[in-house]
Parts: structure tokens; sequence; C-alpha cells
């Protein structure tokens, strides 16, 4: 496996294996992904997200402002590429664990970036939490992976969902315990409360997570019996078809889309497709109980151009809509609700690369 401090590439072949990256096995390495972007294509998506936001943001905007719309936690890959089995979207290389979850747990954004994104989420989770509450058919407990601020756990109280959070960010917790509720520092690897659930959800983290196979696994063994396990991912397939069209006529329309659901760039580590998740959950024994097509959470705020602002909701509203009539898989997020099944048998057989 070739690598550096903070950095390894790997081969990835089905079903579970990583293989080094060198001279004897690039050849192999083009039978199981191929290349969607080089490291110039991901320096040109960066750019080109810079130009989208410089104008669409005041002048004045702070920098900490900046956070999730052009600056993200982990640095821009080197290079993307897609599973020729699954679709799944990947970097590769790709960071290590530990300077992977360094990055999450080292940010100390400032109190009105925290609250700011509180309120503008908050109408996106209730969406959510009302999904949650309908798939479950009942209130009941659970625990939310990645909870930051909080604005799903207030969405989840709204609805008498008792949802815990779990998150390795100190500053976010302690910004969604002084709202008063219950978060752990920490992730599920760390977690080792005896205590089982209704529901895990994870909503903003499992593309960033080092190991999401390791994370379902854990998860299954949270839930009780017919529990539900909700996951919400960035559409990797959708970023492959549209990057496409970053170029020509259908540039400007490729990049409004991209860009409005921080896509461009691709600040991810995983792209999951609904086939590739589908495989994930129903070999670690989940059925898939139901799925949904969404957008990115609304992202403008007060430094945002008030054209900008109905930019992006009518770009979202419109995508809605063709996911609604076109299925979850046109939509540049989904949403996947898992019951856990009466049997776990073959929970073995994982795409290598996810993890």
């Amino acid at each position: 496996m070739a690598a550096d401090e903070s950095w390894q590439i790997v081969l990835v072949d089905l079903p579970g294996v990583q293989r080094p990256r060198d001279s004897l096995t690039k050849r192999m390495q083009r039978r199981v992904e191929h290349e969607l972007a080089d490291a110039d294509a991901v320096r040109t998506e960066v750019e080109m997200l810079w130009q989208f936001h410089t104008r669409r943001l005041h002048p004045r905007t702070p920098p900490e402002h900046l956070t999730d719309r052009v600056a993200f936690s982990q640095r821009p890959p080197l290079r993307v590429v897609q599973c020729c089995a699954c679709g799944l979207v990947y970097r590769n290389p790709r960071e290590r664990a530990h300077e992977l979850v360094g990055a999450y747990e080292g940010e100390a954004p400032a109190d009105d970036v925290l609250a700011s994104l509180f309120e503008t989420q908050l109408g996106s989770y209730r969406a959510q939490a009302r999904r949650l509450y309908d798939v479950l058919g009942r209130g009941g407990a659970g625990i939310e992976v990645g909870s930051y601020v909080g604005g799903f756990l207030a969405a989840a109280r709204e609805l008498r969902l008792d949802v815990e959070g779990l998150d390795v960010n100190e500053t976010a917790s302690v910004f969604a315990r002084r709202k008063g509720f219950r978060v752990t520092i920490g992730d599920l690897e760390s977690w080792n409360e005896k205590r089982s659930f209704d529901a895990v959800a994870i909503w903003n983290c499992f593309d960033q997570l080092p190991d999401p196979r390791r994370a379902v696994i854990i998860a299954r063994g949270l839930l009780r019996p017919g529990g539900v396990l909700a996951i919400r991912v960035p559409n990797g397939g959708f970023y492959a078809a549209l990057r496409q069209r970053l170029s020509g006529t259908t540039a400007p329309v490729a990049t409004a889309i991209l860009a409005h659901n921080n896509l461009l760039g691709f600040p991810y580590r995983h792209g999951f497709t609904m086939g590739a998740l589908t495989r994930l959950l129903e070999t670690l024994g989940f059925e898939i109980v139901s799925t949904y097509g969404d957008t990115l959470v609304p992202i403008a705020d007060r430094w945002t151009r008030r054209w900008a602002a109905v930019e992006e909701r009518a770009v979202k509203g419109v995508l809605k809509a063709v996911a609604k009539v076109g299925g979850a898989q046109r939509a540049p997020w989904f949403e996947m609700y898992a019951v856990k099944a009466a049997d776990a048998n073959g929970v073995t057989g994982v795409h290598g690369g996810i993890g």
C-alpha cells in the first residue's frame, strides 16, 4: 500500500480486498474503478466553487461563515474515482482515518456560526424527523451519530422522539448541550454504554466515516429488533453524471446544481449510489423499507445576497420535484431507511472500498 503520513492509495477489489497500487496492479485497478476527476480537474471544480459563491455572498462575509460552503473540513481530493461494479464514488488516494477524525475534532466554530446553522437547517430537520417518525410508526428512543449543533435533536423532540446525540466535535456538542440536549462527545467506536434504541440516525457524516461498514455493524448492535437505521448521503451517481456537463452550454446550470448541493469539488470521502448503499445494508442484516430523494439542507444565511437565496430555493425546489417524479436516484442527496432484520446471516462480502 503506497502511503505517507496523511494519505494512502488503495486498490479496491470485490468483495472486501484492498490491494496495493503499484506498477503491477494498475491494469487490475482499471478493472474495478474508473477515474472521474484527476487533481487538475478537482482543482478546477474548487476554483469554480469559489467563483460561484463569491458572486453570491456579500463582500464583507466573515471567513468563518464560508465553512461548509467553500471551505470544508477535509482537503480537496487528489483524485476521484467510481467503482465499476456498484457506482460508489470515492477519493483514491484518501486520508488516513486518524487524519480524518482529527480534522473534525479540531474545529472550533464561533457561537454565532453554530447558531446560524441551527436556525437555517431546523426546517429541513423537521422534515427528516417526520419521515423517521412515519417509518417507526410511533415514538421511541434514538441516537443521532454526528449530531453537531443539535438541529435534528430539536426537531425530534417536537415529535416526542427521545433522541440523544453523539459527535466527535466538542465545540458543537457543548453548544447543543446548552440547548438542553443530551450529547456524548465521541464516535460509534468509542460508545460503550449497554443500551439499545428504536432508531439510529446518521444524517450528516456517513459519507465521511473512515469505515462505514463498521459503523453499520455497530449501529445494528445498538438497535432493538425491528429498529430503524436512517442514513442520509450525497448521491455519488448524481455527481458522476452531472460533472460531465461542467463544460459547454450546460455548464452554468450544472455548476449551480452541484454548488448549491455541496457536490462541486467532491468534499466527501464516499459518494454512495442507491445500489451501493442498498447492498451494504442488506448484506449486514437490514431490510430497506423506504428511500427519499432530497437536496442539501439550506445554506443561505444573512451573508447571502437576496437574489442568491431565491436562486438556491428555486434550484432545490426543482430538484425535489424531479426526485419526487423520477425517484430518489435522480436527487443530489438521498435518505435510506432500513429495518433491522430478524436474521443477520451473511454479513460478509461488502464492498472493499468502504473502509
